[in-house]
């Protein structure tokens, strides 16, 4: 591969959710470009910074792009969220009513939804940036693989708390959410406890159950529902009272993924959907507690962790890999390798194809990892298993 020119341009962006990991990952990107005398731009608020990027009139650019240096980002890393804010913006699939003034003009009498790519690829170029490091999850880095179809320079960095970019063993933000919910199930022990009764933890986590399942394995929660696994509400009523009734201080507690569905229904879903398609999830807690309490006649604690599970700072894990992968990734760049995704693949840094995150779906081993006639972990045999179980 040719070297890059040390004075060659980077930019970075964060798109999709926030979740703790991404200020680190940041920091480390500029300090190490800086270090190497690479330019790096920062993008605002994901895809949605490109595509409203206004050659014409770039002194209004400021809430799209700014200029990153080790002294802009000497603190970030301390906190959690991402220092260039994010979007769910798509720019294959723009509704007019999602763009600025000046670019509703390109709508057509007939036109609903836009692809503008093209100008993407236009801005990208006009601002003289060699290759784009997207951070990100399915949604955000599916575009980045399309625009690097299209001939741009990407190297990609994956986040999602749910763990489920396809083609690497970890993502960004999930140890935290883990750490976070743990500790909030723990927390809630006393207060369904002290009241006797069976709490209803719903956590994030819309195809994929694995923040469900690796947080009822490490908390030692009685039953946990996953995404993967639709459910009887009848027999989870018999096994959860079962639950309490031999627990010495007579109460249950149970997680279950926001995407969980019960056998024969949909998930719960509310709102427009976003622009890769999805609608907002949450109540399937309220609604299974509310089922449950019915059933069994006891009182029900119900508790959506939802945005705590992705606030506040990284845990060390986090900080360890949004580093890692962070200089990895700039080793790619200084390579001229593109096209590819930064990834842990059974405890191991490497990098695959970034086209590898269409090639399939990554979900939780439910014959491995779980038991689906008592809705729970299992995990009897960890030897030659990934770190993350999943």
């Amino acid at each position: 591969m040719t070297k890059i020119s040390k004075t060659a341009t980077i930019a970075i962006l964060t798109g999709g959710g926030d979740v703790p990991g991404l200020n680190p990952c940041i920091k480390a990107l500029v300090y190490r470009a800086a270090s190497e005398g690479l330019r790096v731009l920062g993008v605002r608020r994901g895809w949605a910074g490109i595509l409203e990027y206004n050659q014409e009139d770039p002194g209004t650019s400021g809430n799209c792009i700014q200029i990153l240096d080790p002294p802009h980002v000497r603190t970030i890393d301390r906190t959690g969220g991402t220092y260039l804010h994010t979007s769910r913006t798509n720019p294959s699939a723009v509704k007019k009513k999602d763009v600025p003034a000046f670019l509703q003009e390109a709508f057509g009498p007939q036109d609903e939804i836009k692809d503008f790519t093209g100008r993407v690829m236009d801005n990208l170029e006009s601002l003289e940036i060699d290759a784009i490091i997207p951070i990100g999850g399915d949604d955000t880095l599916s575009f980045a693989e399309r625009i690097h179809r299209e001939g741009f320079p990407v190297i990609a960095i994956p986040k999602t708390m749910d763990n489920d970019v396809f083609g690497t063993d970890y993502c960004i933000g999930f140890s935290t959410a883990v750490t976070r919910g743990v500790s909030f199930i723990h927390a809630l022990r006393t207060c369904t406890g002290s009241h006797e009764r069976i709490a209803v933890i719903e956590l994030f986590g819309r195809y994929c159950g694995e923040t469900s399942l690796i947080s009822a394995y490490l908390a030692g929660v009685d039953r946990a529902i996953i995404s993967e696994v639709p459910f009887d509400p009848q027999k989870l009523a018999q096994l959860v009272m079962e639950d309490k009734k031999a627990n010495p201080k007579n109460y249950a507690m149970i997680t279950i993924s926001e995407g969980a569905k019960m056998a024969g229904g949909d998930m719960i879903m509310s709102g427009e959907s976003d622009a890769y398609g999805h609608k907002r999830l949450g109540g399937i807690g309220e609604q299974t507690g509310a089922i449950l309490k019915d059933l069994t006649g006891e009182d029900i604690l119900n508790q959506r962790l939802s945005y705590l599970m992705r606030s506040g700072a990284p845990d060390s894990l986090d900080l360890m890999v949004a580093v890692n992968f962070a200089n990895i990734a700039i080793d790619l760049f200084l390579k001229g390798t593109y096209g590819r995704l930064v990834s842990l693949s059974r405890g191991i840094y490497t990098d695959i194809p970034l086209s590898t995150i269409t090639a399939g779906q990554k979900r939780v081993d439910v014959r491995e990892l779980y038991d689906v006639e008592a809705y729970r972990p299992k995990v009897r045999h960890a030897g030659g298993k990934p770190m993350f179980l999943y």
